[in-house]
């Protein structure tokens, strides 16, 4: 089972710039899994359990908390497939096959 999980999440109580508390909650990623990929916009993660990828929110969602946050924003999008791993990888390699690079 593959379970996609690309999120946004931070404090909205914190001024303009919030990149000590993502910094905080990408720490908490890598401690979890090393599938992941880190996006301008967000956070995409691998689990192997919509409960794994469950539990990564909320232990983000805590780690703020824990820094004294009073208001968290959060965007989450699932994409769940039982027949099929390592699409984190694997769906972007389709579409290289097809036309080429598309990470610089």
């Amino acid at each position: 089972m593959s379970v996609l999980m690309e999120f946004a999440m931070f404090p909205t109580d914190r001024g303009e710039s919030v990149s000590a508390e993502v910094s905080q909650i990408i720490k908490v990623i890598r401690e979890k899994t090393n599938r992941y990929q880190l996006t301008p916009m967000g956070t995409i993660i691998e689990t192997n359990s919509f409960d794994e990828a469950l539990e990564i929110l909320s232990l983000c969602n805590k780690t703020l908390e824990n820094l004294g946050a009073k208001r968290i924003y959060s965007s989450v999008k699932f994409d769940v497939r039982k027949d099929k791993n390592n699409r984190l990888l694997s769906k972007i390699k389709s579409i290289e096959n097809k036309i080429g690079e598309v990470n610089k």
